[in-house]
């Protein structure tokens, strides 16, 4: 069995078409916003240096989380360096040869055009599309995503640049650029969780991004205005987005789509503690579920424990069921439209059995999504 195939479900997931659209006018609202001047003036002096550095470009293959509930969908996260874009493709496809003979011109263009949008926006239109693309994670070869992002390096080759996947303590790389075995890299593909580009691994990648001497999608800034976490307490508040000139279309979508946020240090201890079933408790600097506390299943002395500064405390949206076999208990399910600025790519399901997404559920992973 192809190694991809073991974080690949059998199971197809159903979205209604009225969800769908749904997910994509929320999609959509925010990109507007996260555009608006007065949304900017409001984010910026909050996040890092880094990420107050506006490159001039977006960010590539942007994953938007959904929950669908009987009311419609609920956003629960955004992430701007979601995996699972080319395994959720391949899970239409039931063995590895009708994969790859479905890796048409057109799904290459719909994931390769957005690379080299990226570089003429960085480049100010001097440069096409990228000859030298690095794909970067931490000890990329131990992560469960790795082989997506070989595949995705096998793109890039066909597509005519050099890729590689790697950790960024194998690049050269500092304020006057970045390179890989002596040769110049010209864009930096960011699977790293280092969001802030705070950590030394990535010092060189920071010095380069910040002299403009490398392309770096996903970045700090477009993380800062839509990844962090602590974004999700604003698009909830009605009153501090009546202040940034959203209009008030978006904003009633955003109150009903976007659950109930804020951090921790906002809240009442002993209050939110008895009320703690309705609530879901993530800390703002972790990623891919970890550290996410279901609040029915939190004790006491985990709740005292939760540092106030950096946990979001969020309205708990129940996922909605996938149906396994007769014997078997439903998958719980997460949606994921992959996005480029407000372009939809693709739609994703990812399925599983406990509190949150693991990719470990036997029978669960990235799944066929059916529109209905």
């Amino acid at each position: 069995m192809p190694l991809y195939r073991q974080v690949i479900s059998d199971l197809t997931v159903h979205l209604p078409r009225r969800d769908l659209r749904g997910m994509i006018r929320t999609v959509r609202a925010l990109y507007r916003l996260s555009h608006l001047p007065a949304y900017r003036q409001a984010i910026l002096p909050r996040v890092p240096e880094a990420a107050r550095f506006d490159p001039g470009h977006d960010a590539v293959l942007m994953g938007y989380d959904f929950h669908l509930t009987d009311a419609g969908p609920r956003l629960i996260e955004v992430n701007t360096n979601a995996g699972g874009a080319l395994l959720s493709y391949l899970a239409r496809y039931p063995d590895e040869e009708a994969a790859r003979g479905a890796m048409s011109e057109k799904l290459k263009k719909a994931f390769l055009e957005p690379f080299a949008e990226e570089l003429q926006a960085f480049s100010h239109g001097r440069q096409n599309r990228p000859q030298h693309i690095a794909i970067v994670d931490e000890n990329p070869q131990e992560q469960f995503l790795y082989h997506e992002m070989e595949a995705f390096a096998g793109l890039f080759r066909d597509w005519g640049a050099r890729a590689q996947v790697v950790d960024p303590k194998l690049l050269q790389a500092g304020s006057d650029g970045v390179t890989l075995d002596g040769e110049t890299v010209d864009l930096v593909y960011n699977r790293h969780c280092d969001f802030y580009l705070e950590e030394p691994a990535m010092a060189g990648i920071r010095a380069a991004y910040l002299a403009r001497r490398v392309c770096l999608t996903p970045n700090p800034f477009a993380y800062g205005l839509l990844g962090d976490k602590r974004r999700m307490v604003l698009w909830s508040d009605a009153e501090a987005l009546a202040d940034l000139g959203l209009d008030e279309e978006d904003m009633a979508l955003l109150q009903q789509v976007v659950p109930v946020s804020r951090l921790l240090q906002e809240q009442d201890p002993d209050a939110l503690w008895q009320d703690r079933r309705n609530w879901v408790f993530k800390p703002v600097d972790r990623f891919g579920s970890r550290g996410v506390l279901v609040g029915e299943k939190i004790s006491r002395k985990r709740f005292d424990e939760l540092d106030p500064a950096t946990t979001l405390v969020q309205q708990l949206v129940v996922p909605s069921l996938t149906p396994a076999t007769p014997d078997e208990k439903p998958m719980k399910t997460d949606l994921r439209l992959f996005v480029y600025c407000d372009r939809i790519l693709g739609i994703g399901a990812r399925l599983y059995h406990g509190q949150v997404t693991n990719l470990r559920t036997e029978g669960g992973g990235f799944a066929r999504v059916k529109v209905i």
